[in-house]
């Protein structure tokens, strides 16, 4: 039984290799980005590149999204040429960027009024999981619709969990992110206390990543601050806009968030100190800084 035909707009790090594993799994394909490198990879593996958005909106039954943020979701789908200016009624697109919830809902009642059903369903996990096939993925929207497609996105994750109405699948993953953020700022925080305080950062790390210390973000960061490295996982500048949402929430909703605000602290810090291209274990330059001190790798004889 032929599958129906997909597009795919947005080939960036994680984008890519969920085209990859979409055309793997046997859809007939289409993709388009700014970028024409990884559409030229595609098109090697079988794909076919869409000249224009509007153009695969007319070509294919559910076209998929891996974009930086709500503006450029918005662009693509609203902008002229966009894929809603040749939309058909019946088109499904599914959104596998990080988005605001609540502009997710706005979108997904836009496009209904075009009989275009709109699911958000963010991903979870780094690039390596995305060459796997191996990300989380949390769906909000029309159940109908996200049972219709959960095979297509059984082909980039093998965690799908359908969460809700609209905007539910952004909530899920906003929630995510915030409690990474907020471990990655309490580990920026801590190991340069230990530091000061003149325990070895190498071997405090090997102790609480076997103790309850221990956190997602200390045992992918810590590797890589050890060693001086912190062009890894997705940048600062990119990420705050998780922050940005959940205080704007906190400020809708008179919801308080004190913890969080602690990490907005060191965040904003980070970023003042120029630090944005880098991922967030550079937060720990902040307090490094402030302490005059070094979470570093070493060296000993024997």
């Amino acid at each position: 039984m032929m599958k129906p035909n997909a597009g795919f707009v947005g080939l960036g790090e994680m984008g890519k290799w969920m085209a990859i594993n979409v055309l793997k799994a046997g859809y007939p394909l289409m993709v388009y980005d700014i970028n024409p490198v990884p559409v030229k990879e595609l098109v090697s593996l079988g794909a076919l590149e869409a000249r224009a958005l509007a153009l695969m909106a007319r070509e294919v039954d559910y076209i998929l999204l891996s974009l930086p943020g709500t503006e450029i979701v918005q662009k693509v789908l609203f902008d002229k040429e966009g894929i809603m200016e040749d939309a058909r009624p019946g088109l499904v697109v599914v959104d596998l960027s990080t988005t605001h919830p609540l502009k997710t809902r706005d979108i997904e009642k836009t496009l209904g009024e075009e009989g275009v059903t709109f699911i958000d369903a963010p991903v979870s996990g780094m690039e390596a999981r995305a060459k796997e096939g191996t990300l989380t993925i949390m769906a909000g929207g029309e159940e109908t619709t996200f049972r219709q497609i959960e095979p297509l996105l059984s082909a980039v994750a093998n965690k799908i969990v359908y969460m809700g109405g609209s905007g539910n699948g952004q909530l899920t993953k906003l929630a995510n992110q915030i409690l990474f953020n907020i471990s990655a700022a309490a580990m920026a925080e801590i190991l340069p206390l230990a530091v000061k305080m003149g325990l070895d950062p190498e071997k405090v790390c090997e102790v609480v990543k076997t103790g309850t210390g221990n956190s997602y973000a200390l045992e992918f960061f810590s590797p890589h601050i050890l060693n001086n490295h912190f062009k890894i996982g997705y940048t600062l500048k990119n990420a705050y806009k998780d922050m940005v949402s959940v205080f704007e929430m906190s400020a809708s909703e008179k919801i308080p968030l004190p913890v969080t605000n602690g990490a907005m602290v060191t965040y904003q810090m980070a970023l003042a100190e120029g630090l944005g291209d880098e991922g967030k274990g550079a937060m720990i330059k902040v307090w490094e800084k402030a302490l005059g001190v070094k979470v570093r790798k070493r060296n000993r004889k024997g």
